[in-house]
């Protein structure tokens, strides 16, 4: 049982998370699993990403509903990379849940690394707005939504950062409409992720729930701050991308000493 100062930290972390999201657009999930670990000081790696799971799952449900309205989201797509993804969700969470809690954190440092490279690469890919999936891009995009399902499980994060650039090379898609269409993905994922964790009772409920309200509250500031800060987002994803550095040399180091 976690005391009250712990909760009062996730939502701060939850609003954290929530802001960058909302800032720079992506990305920003990741942070949830070594706030929680760190900051907050949940005992368990597994509870931390199962209870990081669920509250990105909400998170980027939520997100889904001014996208839907910008008619940004290829639903088709969207869905069918999701089902996909699912699949490999559920087997990265099984996976994921067997493995060791301080070699999963050491991986997944690693795995940050990964995403701010990824942060920094310059995408200047127009794509084609008028794509739809059909039988003959199928194979393609179930590939890409099997393997993003899977990492997404295994670490419990959305993996919006994976997605977003899977859906835009197996569908051609635009990086707007790939952005929109990745939440549907996130929602599924982060959910099959939560669920494979709960039943084996690894969420711990009210740390959801106070992450998930502190990510409402910062996702509205952070998206209030984007608009004025819009001509500096590159720099803006430069500077996000050198925290994602530094919090990932920071586990390397605390989970390489656990071990």
């Amino acid at each position: 049982m976690l005391e009250p100062v712990q909760y009062l930290l996730g939502a701060a972390s939850g609003s954290v998370v929530g802001f960058t999201l909302g800032l720079v657009g992506g990305g920003g999930s990741i942070l949830a699993v070594p706030l929680m670990v760190y900051l907050v000081g949940v005992a368990s790696p597994h509870v931390a990403i199962g209870t990081s799971a669920l509250a990105v799952a909400a998170n980027a449900g939520a997100n889904l509903i001014p996208h839907a309205r910008q008619g940004t989201i290829k639903w088709r797509c969207a869905g069918m990379y999701a089902f996909a993804g699912v699949l490999g969700a559920y087997g990265g969470s099984t996976l994921g849940k067997a493995f060791d809690g301080q070699h999963l954190l050491f991986l997944f440092a690693l795995l940050m690394l990964v995403v701010g490279a990824l942060m920094l690469r310059n995408r200047g890919n127009l794509g084609n707005p008028d794509v739809q999936c059909r039988r003959e891009n199928a194979p393609k995009v179930i590939a890409y939504g099997s393997a993003t399902g899977l990492f997404s499980g295994f670490f419990g994060i959305g993996g919006g950062f994976l997605i977003v650039p899977g859906l835009m090379a197996s569908t051609g898609m635009p990086m707007i409409n790939a952005v929109g269409s990745s939440l549907v993905a996130v929602t599924a994922f982060g959910l099959t992720t939560a669920l494979n964790y709960a039943f084996s009772g690894l969420i711990d409920w009210g740390l959801a729930a106070t992450f998930i309200g502190g990510g409402i509250i910062g996702g509205v500031i952070g998206a209030a701050a984007s608009k004025q800060l819009s001509a500096r987002k590159g720099l803006l994803n430069s500077v996000f991308a050198v925290l994602i550095f530094c919090v990932a040399l920071y586990m390397l180091w605390k989970s390489w000493s656990a071990m």
